[in-house]
C-alpha cells in the first residue's frame, strides 16, 4: 500500500477528513490528475448508499469440522465471520478502533472504573421472536466466567477472571463489578467471542441470536447458509437476502473461486498472489494494518524452554525480515516478541528490535548446555498461509547457528483442537485486541486458558492489573511498555512479524472496508457488505 492509499483508508474510517487527506497528497508531491482523481473516488464512496437484495458469497480460510455456534470456543476466521452474521455483542470494534454500542445503548462507569452499568436496548427481539432483556445479556457474560456449577473454556476467559459480578438491575441494565478498576473494560466486550445468546441457551445446534441473518445451514467445515433477518434492528445493516459462507483453506483455490466468479469475496489473499488482483479489473483488494502476528510459541515451563538461553537462541536464530519477505510480500513489519503492533499508540517502539544474529544464536544456545534436544516445531496452515513455510525458513536459519530445529507438520484439519495448547512449541498467530491491556491479557495473562506459552511472572501480573486500572495516560503507558519488556527479554514466544489483512472482492460488493481488528471487515462483512446493481 503506498502512502496514498493509506491515507484514503484512513478518510474511509474516518481519521482523517477530506480536506485533511488532498492536502496531504499534495504534500506527498501527488499531481494534479491523481489528486483530481483521488477527490472524485472519495466523493463517491461517500455517496454510495446501501442498496438492499441479492445473494452474497463468501469464500474463507480459516475453518475446521470441529467449529460449533459456541463463541466461545472460536479460533479463526470462519466463524468470527458467522458469528457476526447470527449474533450481536453488547459492545461493537467501531471503524476507528473505539469500543461503540451495540446491544448496550449506553454504559455509565462508576468512579474507580470497578463497577460499570449497561443499559440494553429494549426493542430488539431475538430470531425466534424473543425480546432481548437483561438475563440475555446476565448469561452470555457468564458463559466467559468460571462459575460454582462450570469451568468455562472460553477464549475471553482472560479478560473475564477481572469479573467478580454480573447483576441485572432492572429489566434492560445490567451490573458488571471488577475486582479492580479497568479503564479498557469496554474494548474486552468487543472480543468477538463475548457475543449475546437468549438466556439458557446450551444446544448450539439450535443456536439463535439477534444479528442480521438467521441460520438455515449449518455444515462445520463446510458451509453456512443465513436468511435475511426480516425484523433487524440495526439500520443500514444486513443489506443482503441471504448470505453463503464457503470454507476453502487453500489459498489457491480460494482466490481461484474469486476469479472465477464462484464467490464475491475472500479472505486471506496470499501476498505472493496479490499482483493477480491487481491486474483484474474486476476485483479489489482491501488491505489494513493491525495487530495480526504470526507466532512460534515455546511453553516457558517445558524443558528445553524452561531454560532461558534456549530461547534466546531461538529468538536470534529467526530470520525475521526473510520472513516479512518471503511470506508476506512486504505487506507487514518484523515482530519484536510481544504482541502490540506498530500502529498501537501503547506499542513500545524504544526496545532495541531483536535481529537474526547466527553468533547470539549459537552462543546462548551453548550456554544451554549441549545436552539440550533437538528442538521441534509442530506446524500446519490451519493457523494461517505460510505457517509451516515459516517453520522451514526458521530450521534453515537456525542451521546456521547450529541448532537442529525438526519441523513436524500437522494436518490443518483439527489443529486447533489436537495440537495448539497441547504441543510444546507451535506456529500459530493472534489477531490482535482492541487495546493493548486486552491483547496482552489474553494471549500472556496468568490465568488465561489461551496462555499458549505458560507465561506467568509476577511483575507481569502486578503490572497488567494495575495499567488496566490506571486512568493516568502516563503512567499507564510505562506500564504496559514494561510489560512488552518483559515479554521481549524474558518471554518465551517469538512474534516473528505482523501482517497486513488482506482481503478481495468483485467490485459489485459494496461497504467491505478496511479494519485493522480482523479480516473480512473484523468479521462483520455480511451484515455491512451489499452488493451493487
Amino acid at each position: 500500500m503506498n502512502e496514498i492509499e493509506f491515507l484514503k483508508q484512513q478518510h474511509i474510517k474516518g481519521r482523517i477528513s477530506r480536506r485533511e487527506l488532498l492536502g496531504r497528497a499534495v504534500a506527498l508531491g501527488a499531481g494534479a490528475a491523481l489528486v483530481s482523481s483521488l477527490a472524485a473516488s472519495v466523493d463517491a464512496y461517500a455517496a454510495e448508499t446501501p442498496t438492499k437484495g441479492g445473494h452474497l458469497r463468501l469464500g474463507l480460510g480459516g475453518g475446521s469440522t470441529t467449529d460449533s455456534m459456541d463463541p466461545g470456543n472460536w479460533t479463526d476466521s470462519v466463524m468470527v465471520s458467522v458469528g457476526h452474521a447470527v449474533y450481536n455483542g453488547l459492545v461493537e470494534w467501531g471503524q476507528d478502533g473505539k469500543p461503540v454500542p451495540e446491544l448496550a445503548e449506553s454504559w455509565e462507569i462508576k468512579p474507580g472504573a470497578a463497577e460499570w452499568i449497561f443499559n440494553i436496548r429494549k426493542d430488539v427481539t431475538f430470531s425466534n421472536g424473543k425480546t432481548l432483556d437483561a438475563d440475555d445479556i446476565v448469561y452470555s457474560l457468564n458463559l466467559h466466567r468460571d462459575t460454582p456449577t462450570q469451568k468455562t473454556k472460553s477464549g475471553a476467559a482472560g479478560p473475564f477472571k477481572a469479573v467478580t459480578d454480573v447483576k441485572k438491575l432492572g429489566p434492560n441494565q445490567v451490573l458488571v463489578t471488577l475486582v479492580s478498576g479497568d479503564a479498557d473494560f469496554a474494548y474486552a466486550l468487543t472480543d468477538y467471542h463475548v457475543l449475546v445468546v437468549p438466556n439458557g441457551l446450551t444446544d448450539w445446534s439450535k443456536a439463535i441470536g439477534t444479528g442480521g441473518y438467521v441460520i438455515e445451514k449449518f455444515d462445520p467445515g463446510v458451509r453456512f447458509s443465513g436468511k435475511r433477518n426480516p425484523n433487524y434492528w440495526k439500520s443500514g445493516r444486513a443489506n443482503v437476502d441471504s448470505v453463503d459462507i464457503t470454507v476453502i483453506n487453500d489459498a489457491s483455490a480460494r482466490l481461484n473461486a474469486l476469479v472465477t466468479g464462484q464467490v464475491d469475496a475472500a479472505n486471506r489473499i496470499d501476498p505472493k498472489l496479490v499482483g493477480l488482483v491487481s491486474k483484474n479489473p474486476r476485483l479489489e483488494l482491501v488491505r489494513a494494518a493491525g495487530g495480526w502476528h504470526t507466532v512460534i510459541s515455546m511453553m516457558r515451563d517445558k524443558a528445553p524452554y524452561d531454560n532461558v538461553d534456549v530461547r534466546q537462541a531461538m529468538k536470534y536464530g529467526i530470520d525475521r525480515e526473510q520472513v516479512v519477505k518471503a511470506l508476506f510480500q512486504g505487506y507487514g513489519t518484523v515482530g519484536n516478541d510481544h504482541p502490540i503492533p506498530p500502529t498501537d499508540p501503547y506499542c513500545n517502539k524504544t526496545l532495541p528490535q531483536i535481529k537474526y544474529d547466527p553468533d547470539k544464536a549459537k552462543f546462548h544456545m551453548k550456554k544451554a548446555g549441549d545436552s539440550v534436544a533437538p528442538i521441534t516445531i509442530q506446524a500446519s496452515d490451519a493457523a494461517f498461509n505460510g505457517a509451516v513455510d515459516m517453520a522451514q525458513l526458521f530450521q534453515a536459519s537456525a542451521k546456521k547457528a547450529g541448532i537442529a530445529v525438526n519441523v513436524k507438520k500437522e494436518p490443518a484439519d483439527g489443529f486447533w483442537d489436537n495440537v495448539w495448547l497441547k504441543g510444546p512449541s507451535v506456529t500459530s498467530y493472534w489477531a490482535g485486541r482492541a487495546a493493548a491491556t486486552a491483547m496482552l491479557a489474553v494471549a500472556y495473562g496468568p490465568e488465561a486458558p489461551w496462555n499458549e506459552s505458560h507465561f506467568k511472572t509476577p511483575r507481569f501480573t502486578e503490572l497488567l492489573g494495575s495499567a488496566r486500572a490506571e486512568i493516568d495516560e502516563t503512567k499507564r503507558k510505562a506500564q504496559i511498555f514494561e510489560m512488552q519488556q518483559i515479554l521481549h527479554d524474558d518471554g518465551a514466544t517469538i512474534v516473528p512479524a505482523f501482517r497486513d489483512w488482506v482481503d478481495a472482492h468483485n467490485k459489485n460488493v459494496g461497504g467491505h472496508t478496511p479494519h485493522g481488528g480482523f479480516d473480512m471487515d473484523n468479521g462483520m462483512i455480511a451484515e455491512k457488505a451489499w452488493l451493487k446493481a
